[in-house]
């Protein structure tokens, strides 16, 4: 992709340990290379500690902003990816939760992959609405009122969901197009 349609836009990605790493290089690969500046916010700083299909370590990232020092104006997207140990951390932390239902009242597009959707459970914000997920908290999902389909991409309202690593191709091109249609950037 040689075209900068995401220049100019900040994307926030909001994991911590046990983060999925592809779920988080990939689509922060694919953001980069549309011209999108990104910030990894956390729950602490310092380094986050990824996984590679849930079980073995692989790496870290530096963490670039504590969620609670975050604002969601100063992002026009955020991305969640998944990993089991990821999401089941940030939904037990207020900052995170406060963070992700104070974006989502912004409009502005929200991308989550595998898991990732389970924080936007937790928030309540997901009532009513068309998503996918990984199949073990499709149940959840739909207890927190959503509608859970089996499909590679689904796209609704300002959220665009996906299912597993094996759907990144799709996630990836769906957030780089989502994103660029939204909103003007902000100022920088």
């Amino acid at each position: 992709m040689t075209h900068h349609e995401l220049h100019g836009r900040t994307v926030a990605i909001l994991a911590t340990d046990g983060v999925e790493r592809v779920e988080l290089e990939e689509p922060r690969g694919a953001l980069l290379g549309a011209g999108a500046r990104t910030e990894l916010l956390s729950i602490h700083d310092g380094d986050i500690l990824a996984r590679q299909l849930d079980m073995d370590p692989a790496g870290s990232f530096p963490v670039q902003r504590l969620v609670s020092n975050a604002k969601p104006e100063n992002y026009d997207a955020l991305v969640l990816p998944g990993g089991t140990m990821n999401p089941d951390q940030l939904r037990m932390d207020p900052d995170a939760l406060a963070f992700v239902k104070a974006f989502v009242a912004t409009g502005k597009p929200i991308a989550a992959i595998c898991h990732g959707a389970w924080t936007l459970a937790e928030a309540d914000v997901i009532r009513g609405l068309r998503l996918t997920s990984w199949p073990s908290i499709r149940t959840d999902l739909r207890n927190a009122g959503a509608e859970v389909v089996d499909e590679e991409v689904v796209i609704d309202r300002q959220f665009i969901t996906s299912r597993s690593p094996d759907d990144l191709p799709a996630f990836c091109a769906a957030i780089v197009e989502r994103f660029a249609e939204s909103r003007q950037p902000q100022a920088a």
